[in-house]
Parts: structure tokens; sequence; C-alpha cells
């Protein structure tokens, strides 16, 4: 066997790339044709080509994921998903006292609307047999405070200007009396309202309401007519006293004995427009002097 002709063989006169040697003890095989390449000292196949490795990379069953160090971490999952179940919601985590407490709140809160709602509604809707048998209870639910109407539309919309206005009898130290003169409510609440973008309730609706309270439960002779006249009197008496005694009527040492309300009504002018003819001339209507309580004089009404 010439050994010079073997050793100089070429590639293309060699074994396969991968050549199987069955040696005697079988522990050698499949080894690269690259073997007889001259390389770099301390250099191997793998280390000249670091390509070849990461194009076949090894896969195994432990292997963990390479994460991206731009992703977030990952978040733990609650214990209670691991088994398939949602986790618990925040009414769910509260104890059971909250969550009875809770339910009682809005149940009653839920209550309570409907039963306003379905009294404002047996209110304005036309008279029935429920809103005539539960006439007494709506009255009482609705009045004053949540009363409706509809003067806004048509066919009787509101064309008239009503003031409500109010003049006093002051009790001084010294025993005497004096009357002041008519104050305008009305142009008051209109003064504090001109300009406000956001005027209260009390405001724009408290003096106009007592006054149609009043006189929804009174006759042209300023007679109670039925049973909440009286309601009507104390209501607009209060809330008078109470303007008068802020706007600072009553000076250092007197008292409030009486007092009396009239309304100023007066047409709305027709548009320049309009061949209608309407009287702007103002009306009157004066009520009878209504005695203040102690209580009310000595600054009880709030």
């Amino acid at each position: 066997m010439n050994t010079r002709d073997d050793a100089s063989r070429g590639p293309t006169d060699g074994p396969p790339p991968y050549a199987s040697h069955d040696g005697a003890d079988g522990a050698e095989s499949r080894e690269p044709a690259e073997r007889g390449r001259d390389l770099p000292d301390g250099k191997t196949p793998d280390e000249e080509t670091p390509g070849r490795a990461e194009s076949q990379p090894v896969e195994t069953d432990d292997a963990e994921p390479d994460l991206d160090a731009s992703d977030p971490e990952p978040s733990a999952e609650p214990a209670a998903e691991a088994d398939g179940s949602s986790p618990p919601t925040r009414l769910a985590a509260l104890s059971l006292r909250t969550q009875i407490a809770v339910a009682a709140v809005v149940a009653l809160v839920a209550a309570v609307a409907l039963v306003h709602v379905g009294m404002v509604f047996l209110h304005v809707a036309p008279s029935n047999t429920v809103s005539k048998q539960h006439a007494r209870a709506i009255d009482d639910w609705v009045y004053p405070e949540f009363e409706q109407n509809w003067k806004l539309f048509a066919p009787n919309p509101l064309q008239q200007d009503i003031a409500v206005q109010v003049r006093a009898e002051v009790r001084s130290s010294d025993g005497g009396y004096r009357t002041t003169g008519w104050y305008d409510l009305s142009a008051a609440d209109g003064r504090a309202i001109d300009g406000n973008l956001l005027p209260s309730h009390t405001q724009q609706n408290e003096l106009r309401r007592a006054w149609d309270f009043f006189t929804g439960t009174h006759d042209n002779d300023n007679r109670a007519v039925g049973m909440r006249g009286a309601l009507s009197e104390e209501y607009l008496r209060r809330i008078v006293v109470m303007r008068l005694e802020r706007g600072g009527t009553v000076r250092e040492g007197g008292t409030l004995a009486r007092v009396q309300v009239r309304s100023r009504t007066s047409n709305v002018a027709p548009p320049k427009w309009s061949d209608e003819k309407v009287s702007t001339q103002p009306t009157f209507r004066v009520l009878p002097w209504w005695r203040v309580p102690q209580a009310e004089a000595d600054g009880g009404v709030k």
C-alpha cells in the first residue's frame, strides 16, 4: 500500500463526507470530511464556522424559552386560574356581612327611586283610578318640592311676569312698631341669577314654587281650599321671614311681629311684529297680615 498517495488524495477521491467506520470497538462513527483540512492552530471546524452550530439548535424537553429583554416580565397568574377558574371579583373578596350591607343599600336606593318615579308619574298623568284612590299619598309625596306642571308648553304657556313682594311690621326694643316698605323678593332672586352660570335650585324655584303652592290651595279671596291650605301658608311665611332676616330688615333690638305678602302680576308685552293688544298694567294680589311666631321671630327659621 502506498501511504503517500493516500495522504495526498483530495476530497473528491476519498470517502463520502460522512463515512461510517466499523472499528474493532465500534466507538467511532460519522466523522466529518473536514478532519483532514488544514486549520489554524487551536481551531476546530465548529469554531471556524460559527453559523453551523446555530443553524441546527438542539432542542430538549427541559429547555427554557429565551425571553426577549424588551418583553415585560410575565405576570404571575392567580392561583385560582391554575385550575381553570376565574379570579375572585372585588365584591366577592368582601366579607359576607359587608356584601349583605351593600346589597341592602342598593336595594333601598332602587326602591326609593322606583317609588319616586311612580309618584311623579301618577301626579302628572291624567286622572285615573289609581291616582284618585291614592291622591292623598301622592300629594303628600310630591308637594311642595317635586310639584310638576306643563305651563312651559302649549296650550297654556305662562305669559305673565309675577313678582312676590313682602313688607314687615317690626317691634322695636322700646315697644313701638314700624312698618317697612315693600321688598321685591323676586327681583332679588333675579339679580342673584343674572350672570350666574350655575344658579342654585333655591334661587330659581323656591320662592316661585311657594307662591304657586299658595295660589293652588286658595281661592281668589285668599281662603284655604282643601287640607293643604294651612301648610302652604306656613311654607310661604317661613320663606319670607327667612329672607327678611337675612336681608337685615330687622335692626339691632327689633323683632319681626307680622309680615304681609303680595304679588305683582303684569302681562308680557307682545313682540313688535304682532298685532296683539295686551295690557301691561300690573295688578296686585295682597294677602292678609300673618303673625310671626316667637320661635321664627327669634331666628328659628334656617
